[in-house]
């Protein structure tokens, strides 16, 4: 999470969308390797559809307390 808040903090459309976008991409990387590997969502042991949920609702929360109007 820090590696991402720090490339975030650089990038140049803004520090909320940068981490949104990278939130977002995160958790596509982790959901394709829980297929890859075969994980079971909602076991009793934490694995990579978990850390998915994870990034995905922490991105939904960026875009929920983002207070810019689109456009």
């Amino acid at each position: 999470m820090a590696i991402l808040i720090i490339f975030a903090a650089f990038g140049s459309i803004g520090f909320g969308r940068s981490l949104r976008a990278l939130l977002c991409m995160s958790a596509a990387l982790c959901a394709v390797l829980a297929v890859i590997k075969r994980d079971v969502p909602l076991d009793s042991v934490l694995n990579h559809w978990d850390e998915a949920i994870t990034y995905a609702a922490l991105a939904c929360l960026i875009v929920a307390f983002d207070t810019r109007v689109p456009g």
